[in-house]
């Protein structure tokens, strides 16, 4: 599987932005998915999880990040408003997919993409 992460940019304080997170390739089905980041100089956190019995999100984000699914497009979105300077960082998404009826799930990771919150 593919993971084409895409939608950062450059926003101001306050602002809003759209994150998509795309599985493509072979594989049988996918379970959670999930965005985390990494901001320079610090370990990589948990930003958001989406899975068959609901979402988590990570304590800074809460009420202002929203993560959603479609199923059949094997796509991931983060909402994300009211966006701050901390929020700056190189955001992936994580997937956990299967490649087979009887496999076990694997992480497989996308590329980065860049939201940087500046005014």
């Amino acid at each position: 599987v593919q993971l084409q992460a895409s939608g950062g940019g450059l926003v101001q304080p306050g602002g809003s932005l759209r994150l998509s997170c795309e599985a493509t390739g072979m594989f049988f089905s996918i379970g959670s998915m999930n965005w985390y980041r990494q901001a320079p100089g610090k370990q990589r956190e948990l930003v958001a999880t989406i899975a068959d019995d609901g979402t988590n999100y990570g304590d800074s984000v809460k009420g202002r990040f929203t993560i959603s699914r479609d199923n059949a497009k094997d796509r991931a979105y983060l909402q994300m408003n009211n966006l701050k300077p901390d929020d700056t960082a190189t955001y992936y998404c994580l997937a956990y997919v299967r490649y087979g009826a009887g496999s076990h799930y694997t992480r497989e990771w996308g590329q980065g993409t860049q939201v940087t919150v500046s005014s």
